[in-house]
């Protein structure tokens, strides 16, 4: 009877942390998706966690793998990645998404990913072996994403605010009540459609530096994007709640028109990203765009503090799972 070459072992194992981590990613994130319409009472939880895990998976027939391929070949040279910066790079994320989860933090899994890899890498063979470019636009959109968040959020709420301005209060909360369903739906859709594809990129860059796919491939194999998309779907299904207070209500009041306005801004920041390749943290967008849709009403709806500690959260999301994924890398070559 043949055996299985240890290190197709490894490699198996590898990819079946990395769909823990985009499970994690779905459950961890889920509070992004359906926050806002929990909050404001359109949807019961249950209700909300499969509306957003349906479109988490319909992206799959949605979006190119453009942010997949940043992940797998744009962040480090492919030469440089092996098992164990895979590895290392996986701990490093897991684990930051792991303490965030306790404390109830919104924090980007999606730059846990990445300060992961830097990490790993740099543990091995120091900076040089990172691409600048690749590192500089996920960075840059650490700041853009919220702020574009912020910005079509609030843009959003000014424009609904003028074109009901005769309308009674009651009769607007009725339209969007069913109108945030549409809104909900298209920012599970470009949750789905960004961070499903980070979890590929690093199965991709595992399997071409062991020899599973080529580098010249133009997408990863096939059953690496359905795993993917089932994963993190299946994660926010069973949900985050204790991240779904801090983004429904901690950070400000939310009624169904200022959930619509919110999620509208915040999946029309992650559908550009998409479509430009970048890596970006849903939960820095939604938050961007809640702060933006409050703000419009008055400064002091919003809990600066609140948002003030989620902002802390984001800065030392990379540094923090970089210092744990160096740990992990020089750990695993004493393992195997």
């Amino acid at each position: 009877m043949q055996t299985v070459p240890t290190a197709l072992w490894v490699v198996i194992l590898l990819v079946a942390l990395a769909i823990l981590f985009d499970f994690m990613n779905g459950f961890h994130d889920a509070a992004n998706s359906i926050a806002t319409v929990v909050s404001t009472g359109v949807l019961k939880p249950a209700q909300a966690v499969l509306f957003a895990a349906f479109f988490n998976i319909v992206a799959v027939f949605v979006f190119h793998l453009s942010v997949a391929a940043t992940i797998g070949k744009g962040i480090v040279q492919p030469g440089v990645v092996d098992t164990h910066v895979v590895f290392g790079a996986l701990v490093g994320a897991i684990a930051w998404n792991v303490v965030t989860w306790l404390y109830g933090i919104p924090s980007s899994s999606s730059h846990a990913l990445i300060g992961g890899i830097v990490g790993a890498v740099m543990a091995k063979t120091g900076a040089g072996a990172l691409i600048g470019a690749g590192i500089l636009k996920t960075v840059l959109f650490i700041f853009v994403s919220p702020l574009l968040g912020f910005l079509l959020g609030s843009l959003m709420m000014v424009l609904v605010a003028w074109v009901c301005r005769r309308m009674r209060p009651s009769r607007i909360d009725h339209w969007f009540r069913r109108l945030q369903l549409l809104s909900a739906g298209a920012y599970s859709l470009g949750h789905g459609g960004n961070d499903a594809q980070k979890t590929m990129g690093i199965i991709w860059l595992l399997l071409v530096a062991t020899g599973y796919t080529s580098a010249t491939d133009a997408a990863p194999p096939t059953w690496v994007i359905v795993s993917c998309y089932l994963a993190i779907g299946l994660g926010t299904m069973f949900g985050g709640w204790r991240i779904v207070k801090t983004m429904g209500q901690r950070i400000t009041k939310l009624k169904p028109v200022g959930g619509f306005c919110a999620e509208t801004g915040g999946a029309l920041t992650l559908f550009l990203a998409t479509a430009l390749g970048i890596p970006v943290s849903t939960t820095h967008t939604i938050t961007g765009a809640i702060v933006g849709v409050g703000s419009t009403q008055r400064a002091s709806a919003v809990r600066w503090g609140v948002a003030g500690n989620i902002i802390w959260a984001w800065i030392l999301t990379i540094p923090a799972s970089a210092f744990v994924a160096a740990i992990a890398y020089w750990l695993s070559l004493q393992l195997y």
